[in-house]
């Protein structure tokens, strides 16, 4: 057996965007633990650095109290945040499986505004199957909500 036999399979979720902001703009919608409530899920703990532990609370399933344990492992102000995200039981088969995954946020100044390219690493497959097809359709209507709060007048 070779080294791509042993290997599990992962999938990678990708959501890149557009926005018509400056990345320092986008930068505080994803560090700001109330801005980041209204778009994704409200953190507890959070902080923009590096080896800070926070979390998000979801729906509980079966022996998973619905907790994701998050750890900040990269932060490069107005380019990347990179996170740790973790969650589920191992008990548990389809919604609320062990997920043992990673967040990496990028932003990138372009004309106009800054591109935005989520990528959410580390499915197990088929291990993960349930959180990877609802994550890759949650991703992809959050992240364009982004625009709607930075667009708001305080």
């Amino acid at each position: 057996m070779n080294d791509v036999a042993l290997k599990p399979d992962t999938q990678d979720i990708l959501v890149d965007e557009i926005f018509p902001h400056a990345p320092e703009t986008i930068w505080k919608t994803l560090t700001t633990a109330s801005l980041m409530g209204r778009w994704l899920m409200m953190p507890t703990g959070f902080e923009p650095v590096e080896g800070k532990r926070f979390t998000y609370q979801t729906k509980a399933a079966g022996a998973w109290d619905g907790t994701i344990h998050c750890q900040v492992l990269e932060v490069k102000p107005n380019e990347r945040l990179v996170y740790a995200w973790t969650g589920g039981h191992e008990e548990n088969v389809g919604y609320g499986s062990r997920l043992d995954t990673v967040v990496t946020f990028m932003l990138s100044k372009i004309e106009g505004g800054t591109r935005l390219r989520l990528v959410h690493s580390g499915f197990v497959l088929p291990r993960n199957d349930t959180a990877f097809q609802n994550m890759s359709e949650g991703w992809k209507k959050v992240v364009v909500n982004i625009a709607s709060i930075v667009d708001e007048k305080d």
